[in-house]
This record gives C-alpha cells, sequence and structure tokens, in this order.
C-alpha cells in the first residue's frame, strides 16, 4: 500500500493512497469568523475512495468534515456559529467565534506506510486576545490487510493567560444532553439514518451521552451503493477517558468524543492539557464485532509513537 504526500503550502497538506486522494488537511482555512476558522480533515475518503465526510453542510455551515472543536473555552467558542446562553436558555449568536491559527510547521514527512505532519497553532479570540498556544501532530497509516487507514490526532494545548478557562459544552451551560465538543467528526448526507457502534452494543442516538473506550458508524453511500465504517478510539490517558460520546444518526450522521460532556474541566494558568485519538476508515459495512476489531487496531496504533 502505497501513500504519498502533496504540500499546497500555506493552505493544505494532502495524503494519497495510490495516488489517489485520501485525506487533505486544510491547516489554513479562508471561512468566515462566525466558522470559527480552524484547521480540519475534509475530505476523508476509504481506501476504495468512498467519501465518509462533509464539510459545511447547510444545516451547520460551521462543521468541518473532522475537526478539533470546543464550542465553551471560558466565554468564547471555538466550534462556530451560536453559543448556548444559560441566562437565555437559548442558541445566540455572540461576537465570540475565535480561531485556530496555523503558525509555523514544525515536522513533515512522508513514507510509503505512513505520512506525519506536526505544527504550532495559536487560538485567538474574535476580540483579538491570544489564548492557547497548541501543538498538533497527525499520522496518516496504511494498514495492510485490514481494508482500512488509520488517522492519528494529538494536541498539546497551553493556557497563555493568567486566568483559568473553563472548558465545557452546550450542556454544562445548561442544555440537556447536547455535550459536544472535541474532535468532531460529521459524516455524507446518506449516512443519515445510519447505524451507531460501541463496545457489545449496536444503535441509534440513544447511545448519547454513554461512556465508553470507543464508538464507531456504519452507513451507505448513495450512487454506488457500498457501506463505510469509520471508527474513533479514546487513548487510555485523555482527561475523562472514557469519556461520554455525542453521536447522532436521526438528523444527521456525527460522532464525537466529548471530554466535556455533562463536566467543566479547569483549564489552569500556563497548563498544558493533551489529548490522543486514532481514527480508523474502513471499506464495508461493520457490526459491534469488527467495529471492536477496528477499534483494537486502532489502539495498537496509539500505542506506536509517543507523545
Amino acid at each position: 500500500m502505497n501513500l504519498g504526500c502533496l504540500h499546497d503550502v500555506g493552505r493544505s497538506v494532502t495524503v494519497t493512497h495510490d495516488g489517489a486522494e485520501l485525506v487533505r488537511y486544510v491547516y489554513a482555512p479562508d471561512d468566515p469568523q462566525r466558522e470559527a476558522p480552524r484547521p480540519y480533515f475534509h475530505p476523508l475518503r476509504t481506501l476504495a475512495g468512498e467519501l465518509v465526510t462533509v464539510n459545511r453542510p447547510h444545516d451547520h455551515v460551521w462543521h468541518k468534515g473532522l475537526a478539533w472543536s470546543l464550542p465553551h473555552v471560558g466565554g468564547d467558542n471555538f466550534w462556530g456559529g451560536r453559543t448556548y446562553s444559560r441566562d437565555e436558555q437559548r442558541y445566540v449568536q455572540y461576537p465570540n467565534n475565535g480561531a485556530m491559527r496555523h503558525q509555523r510547521f514544525t515536522a513533515l514527512d512522508a513514507e510509503p506506510g505512513g505520512v506525519t505532519w506536526r505544527h504550532d497553532l495559536a487560538w485567538i479570540t474574535e476580540a483579538g486576545r491570544h489564548i492557547v498556544d497548541e501543538d498538533r501532530a497527525v499520522a496518516v497509516a496504511a494498514r495492510p490487510g485490514h481494508d482500512a487507514w488509520t488517522l492519528r490526532f494529538d494536541t498539546a494545548m497551553t493556557n497563555r493567560t493568567d486566568a483559568t478557562i473553563m472548558l465545557g459544552s452546550p450542556t454544562t451551560a445548561g442544555r440537556d444532553n447536547a455535550g459536544y465538543g472535541g474532535l468532531f467528526w460529521r459524516g455524507p448526507r446518506a449516512f443519515t439514518g445510519g447505524t451507531v457502534l460501541a463496545p457489545g452494543v449496536a444503535g441509534g442516538d440513544d447511545l448519547r451521552g454513554q461512556r465508553a473506550a470507543w464508538m464507531g458508524f456504519t452507513g451507505r453511500h448513495d450512487e454506488t451503493g457500498g457501506a463505510s465504517t469509520v471508527v474513533i478510539v479514546d487513548h487510555a490517558d485523555n482527561p475523562a477517558h472514557p469519556p461520554q460520546w455525542f453521536v447522532r444518526t436521526e438528523a444527521f450522521a456525527a460522532v464525537c468524543p466529548a471530554p466535556f460532556f455533562s463536566e467543566e474541566l479547569p483549564f489552569e494558568p500556563g497548563a498544558t492539557l493533551r489529548f490522543s485519538y486514532t481514527v480508523v476508515v474502513a471499506d464495508g459495512a461493520s457490526d459491534p464485532d469488527r467495529a471492536a476489531a477496528l477499534a483494537a487496531l486502532a489502539g495498537r496504533r496509539l500505542q506506536e509513537a509517543a507523545r
């Protein structure tokens, strides 16, 4: 399995599989401020070429394929769109949509079996305050014999302010069962009504808020009629592991390990928070047993590289 790399300098990194686009990482987006500009992965494709992400869907234009997105960073929103207000008990469009700005690459390496990169980001509020520095690493690896490939995502965020920042979600702000925030995957429109997979069980929106070391999603594609599976594994050392998960299938397809789902996390001045995940993208439909095998593959991938 031959992986390659194309760098559109100042814009994106694309990983190819046998010459075809596998995943594009847009590290310098030109999105409107309201959409909280931040790096994102789109498109993500299976080895057979099936598309498993959507970007800027009309119902939530701030959803960006697969992206590290935090809606409640103190009083700032690095998710996009409106912020849930405890006082008003509704979503309000405040002037608080921040941006994660690419600063520099510290590594970019390509081998036939894998492509890795690392870069620094500055989190800038809409008011222009620099509040967080982030060291982010990505590793894409081929997984021969599994009809799948893996994407490892590592982030180390450092609070550059002199105050504690409370990291939370709409649920910690008062909206029941809406604890999204973290590494958020939005699936293609055709996956609506698909199946959420978790250890020992398959379901739907009923699995939202459940704790697990991994969860996934399987759905079918328009046009080809084929099926694909996405599984996300939470690293055992992550805060709040095993996390609660924000999942959706009835309105649209979404999976998100949400470390701040129902409880805020204090982010102290000068402190560094670290999170690691592996995403498995596989061809074919899956049941809980196959999803568990893919999660085990991802778990091995998580152990292959030190933080």
